[in-house]
């Protein structure tokens, strides 16, 4: 098998199972803290990484002011929604939700990045996207009440802050190491979530541990950030950036596949269609024919005799 293609598979494993071990971890452990402890101990983890290869770290307030804003938007702000709507929501539902990343990203780098302008097909996509989010919206409010509809917003939400920070990392942040990026964002992003998640949810040293708490938060930490971001450097060096976007299409159907499995985690005919039509709308933001290219490559040569 390729590699490229190998890489990506497992990348997409690990991303579509992440959702799984928030879920477990959040039956003990509360989200602010936990989002916080995850980030923080796989910070540590990279800037030794950072240290041991001798990566340049920036040295101008520019790029910092990159890893800052992009640190309170991509980590503080995306991973306490996250943790805090996964408590209301299944885990295969957030990380449908979450899906819409593609879309929010569309949307601003047409207004933000002057070379990739929307056009009619990617309108398209986003309209059917919103469609089903509206679909699972109405779902979960008549069968959970507020608090699974407030879960879900909260999902939709980090979508756009993750986002966001994505187009400021590709309009301004090009010259920084990806590791260097990831190491600050992270070091930057578990301030508030420690401080907020301390007021709020009072002294991470009194959590309550349990062995699935424990080890929920070291596949978080060890799989789910720090060998997953090292992959997917090494995929976006190897592979077209936009090859990688097909992941959000991934992702979601094997997170949904590992609740039901794990958890019971049961689907609703509207959470069935809302989920098809996100998929089917990022998919076409991602593009048909990238798809068929990305299809071409994973099918193996055929050779006569």
């Amino acid at each position: 098998m390729n590699k490229r293609i190998l890489v990506f598979a497992i990348l997409s494993l690990i991303w579509g199972s992440t959702w799984l071990f928030i879920k477990i971890g959040l039956d003990v452990l509360p989200p602010l803290t936990f989002a916080g402890l995850r980030f923080g101990c796989s910070a540590l983890i990279l800037w030794a990484i950072v240290w041991a290869r001798k990566t340049a770290v920036p040295k101008n307030w520019a790029d910092w002011r990159v890893i800052m804003w992009t640190g309170l938007m991509g980590m503080s702000i995306n991973y306490s929604l996250i943790f805090w709507g996964e408590k209301y929501i299944t885990s295969g539902l957030a990380a449908v939700l979450q899906a819409m990343i593609p879309a929010f990203g569309l949307v601003l780098a047409h207004y933000f990045l002057p070379n990739e302008k929307i056009t009619w097909r990617k309108s398209l996509g986003v309209a059917t996207g919103i469609l089903g989010v509206a679909l699972i919206f109405s779902d979960q409010f008549k069968l959970a009440g507020t608090m699974a509809l407030a879960g879900s917003a909260a999902l939709f939400a980090s979508a756009f802050f993750v986002a966001t920070s994505n187009i400021i990392v590709k309009a301004q942040g090009r010259n920084i190491d990806p590791l260097v990026m990831a190491a600050g964002q992270m070091t930057i992003g578990v301030v508030p979530l420690f401080l907020i998640g301390t007021i709020w949810e009072g002294n991470p040293l009194h959590l309550a541990w349990t062995k699935a708490a424990v080890l929920s938060l070291l596949y978080l930490v060890v799989v789910g950030s720090t060998i997953a971001f090292a992959m997917y450097y090494w995929l976006i060096r190897h592979m077209d950036v936009t090859k990688t976007m097909l992941i959000s299409l991934i992702t979601p159907v094997i997170a949904v596949a590992l609740g039901m499995m794990t958890l019971g985690e049961g689907l609703t005919w509207p959470i069935v269609i809302g989920t098809l039509l996100i998929l089917v709308g990022v998919g076409a933001i991602v593009g048909e024919q990238l798809i068929a290219k990305f299809l071409r490559v994973t099918m193996p040569s055929q050779s006569n005799g």
